[in-house]
């Protein structure tokens, strides 16, 4: 079956996803405010590191973010027409 083909509710595993960075950028924001803000969002793929290095330091999660969050938590903090 190809990837076009795929039947089912997949939660936005095939739409764009963004990294904290990328929305720092573009909202122009600190990561640590992107970061607070996306932490408790339902969508969010949080990806644990594994680097030896960092285990004497706080825990490090790669937090990637899928558009369709992206715009929901915009809005939400958004004035105006909603």
């Amino acid at each position: 079956m190809a990837l076009g083909e795929m039947r089912g509710d997949y939660g936005g595993m095939f739409e764009p996803h963004y990294t904290v960075s990328d929305i720092a950028k573009r909202w122009n924001l600190s990561t640590d405010t992107v970061r607070r803000l996306f932490r408790h969002e339902e969508g969010v793929v949080l990806i644990p590191s594994r680097n030896p290095r960092r285990a004497l330091r706080a825990n490090y999660n790669t937090m990637l973010i899928p558009e369709s969050v992206a715009k929901r938590v915009h809005a939400k903090y958004s004035f105006g027409k909603q």
